[in-house]
């Protein structure tokens, strides 16, 4: 690790998972973290573990790393915060980090408006067949533009929303401007003038839901009660002309089940930014399909929220550091 690249040593230690390659920090953002900490890499600390435990107070986790392990916490007799980017959480056993005395804090404000954007793009693109469009517009073979090369309307279409909270109300702020009615399920029942000001419609079943919906919208983080929630037997459930999208976590989502219904004509088409593993096998049936649009784990991947999550990143470690109140700090339910 080189000095321009950790900052002062003189600054509070904080352990990120490298500068480069898929999980490295963003560039662009090192020079504001150099302001307030000095940045240790994994490698540098497994190298040197004497010199560095003592000296980190926070981890600043980017893209799930580095990965929290109760050797990593045994290790780290000075650690007060692990600051997370993005809202998910299911990468964090919680009991665990209370356990050691240390404390979690995410950034759900900076992901929520480009999550609901994407979700709302991937319900247009499946719904219009804008990459099979695109593929049709750029092919070599292609001669003419077949007249009944169709679509499904959006507007007056029915959303059904899985998973009401600050992303899926957003949703229904998006789909109420596209005159979509709107169907919502969600663990706790939203307000009343919170249904009105967006036109949603609480499903207390989620089968109601899957059965009225022309597009199902899965925004729903990982829970032991959300995993495998859509399998073979809700999507038998959904209408055959109807899309599943997801932006949430891809086990809430029965990948085989998914893939047999897409093939079969179950539901007419998918739109995944989330899958597990990421990235799928090359070989996974979900690839060999022409009713499905994946993109690669992208909602919050604008330059505008990215740099937000860091602001956010920092503020909560800076309050840890000082004993302050922390901005955004999960707390243990």
């Amino acid at each position: 690790m080189s000095a321009k690249a950790a900052g002062d040593l003189a600054l509070p230690g904080v352990l990120v998972s490298g500068f480069e390659g898929p999980y490295g920090i963003c560039e662009d953002h090192l020079g504001d973290l150099q302001k307030h900490f000095s940045l240790i890499t994994m490698k540098e600390f497994l190298k040197n573990k004497t010199e560095f435990s003592q000296k980190i107070q926070a981890i600043y986790i980017w893209g799930g790393r580095p990965v929290i392990s109760r050797e990593l916490l045994l290790s780290l007799p000075s650690l007060k915060l692990i600051a997370s980017a993005g809202i998910g959480l299911d990468h964090l056993d919680l009991p665990l980090i209370a356990s050691c005395g240390v404390k979690v804090a995410n950034t759900p404000s900076a992901v929520s408006s480009p999550t609901a954007d994407l979700g709302m793009a991937l319900l247009l693109a499946s719904a219009r067949r804008v990459v099979e469009g695109h593929q049709l517009a750029v092919s070599p073979c292609t001669e003419d533009f077949p007249t009944n090369w169709m679509g499904q309307e959006v507007s007056g279409a029915t959303l059904g929303i899985v998973g009401m909270g600050t992303i899926g109300y957003k949703i229904a702020q998006r789909a109420k401007a596209f005159e979509m009615k709107i169907l919502y399920h969600n663990r706790n029942r939203r307000k009343m003038e919170e249904e009105e000001a967006v036109g949603a419609t609480y499903c207390e079943r989620l089968d109601d839901l899957l059965q009225q919906s022309d597009f199902v919208i899965l925004v729903l983080s990982l829970t032991p009660q959300t995993q495998g929630l859509i399998g073979r037997r809700e999507l038998r459930l959904m209408k055959p002309s109807a899309v599943l999208i997801n932006i949430g976590r891809g086990l809430v989502v029965d990948q085989d089940a998914l893939a047999e219904a897409l093939k079969n004509e179950v539901i007419k088409a998918a739109a995944l930014d989330v899958t597990y593993p990421e990235p799928l096998p090359r070989e996974h049936p979900l690839l060999k399909l022409k009713n499905i649009i994946l993109t690669p784990h992208i909602g919050s991947a604008t330059h505008q929220a990215r740099r937000q999550m860091m602001e956010n990143l920092v503020g909560s470690i800076l309050a840890s550091l000082s004993d302050l109140p922390i901005p955004n700090e999960v707390v243990l339910k």
